[in-house]
């Protein structure tokens, strides 16, 4: 009975998906010029004007062109802070199984210190030192997210170091890291792509509350400060927080769900298989 339920919800997420990539890449198109741009009298409420459907922020920017140019935004930080975390976590983490020893001690206690601070609380000290910008935010947030990558791949690599073909590996005399990317880690990234999902939704997150506090992008329109934007007239103009509050919620629960059911869907293949 749970089956259907679960791939309705598959269905959603990747609905939900499909559309924010369609409005991210076809932003320009959408609403063109700048987003950040004064276009009509300030705080026009919703369906007031047919030109500004959603209507306008406090300095007169149109709601709409700020919901679907921060969809751009939301999408790049959290698809490359996931790239950036996996790929970190992953060299960490097969160096620690293959090699074993000392080195395995020293990268595990180099993790265990990244994970005893809060994510939110390190990429927030980073931005603040570094300076507000997409590849800092992008980085911090890398930096905060790839300790779950790397001790994923490292129980992979440490159930795959002793197999048949990677002894054989040895035999024909590979280079000890040759055998550790070139043979084992292919085999032990499944497991470790698993986490994407997770890793974009809190991405998007924390891009959003980073831009709340006032340390996103000042040269980009970001949900998050968008809603910090309309946090000054909440009460006389509640759907400043609102709209883009509901966008946000939609993003991170659509990833959430197509990550889900592409994880489900590969491990009944497996079971299948």
């Amino acid at each position: 009975m749970k089956r259907p339920v679960r791939s309705l919800s598959g269905m959603v997420g990747i609905a939900i998906l499909a559309a924010l990539v369609l409005v991210a890449v076809f932003a320009p198109l959408i609403s063109p010029g700048d987003p950040l741009a004064i276009t009509a009298r300030p705080l026009l409420p919703p369906l007031a004007d047919w030109a500004h459907p959603l209507g306008t922020d406090r300095l007169g920017r149109d709601l709409v062109a700020g919901l679907v140019h921060g969809a751009r935004t939301s999408l790049a930080v959290g698809l490359a802070a996931a790239v950036a975390s996996l790929m970190i976590g992953s060299i960490i983490g097969t160096l620690a199984g293959f090699l074993g020893g000392w080195t395995d001690e020293a990268l595990m206690r180099v993790t265990d210190a990244f994970q005893t601070v809060p994510g939110f609380l390190l990429a927030l000290a980073f931005v603040s030192v570094a300076g507000p910008s997409l590849p800092v935010i992008v980085l911090a947030i890398a930096l905060s997210a790839w300790t779950g990558p790397a001790r994923v791949a490292r129980a992979e690599v440490l159930s795959l170091r002793e197999r048949d073909f990677v002894a054989s590996a040895r035999v024909i005399g590979m280079h000890p890291l040759e055998i550790a990317f070139r043979e084992i880690l292919p085999n032990a990234l499944p497991p470790v792509l698993a986490l994407s999902s997770v890793i974009v939704a809190a991405a998007i997150l924390t891009e959003a509350a980073l831009s709340f506090l006032g340390l996103g992008d000042p040269n980009r329109v970001t949900w998050g400060g968008m809603i910090a934007e309309g946090r000054a007239v909440l009460r006389s103009a509640p759907y400043l927080s609102i709209i883009p509050g509901i966008a946000l919620v939609l993003a991170v629960l659509g990833v959430y769900l197509a990550g889900e059911a592409t994880v489900e869907r590969a491990a009944r293949r497996v079971g299948h298989a």
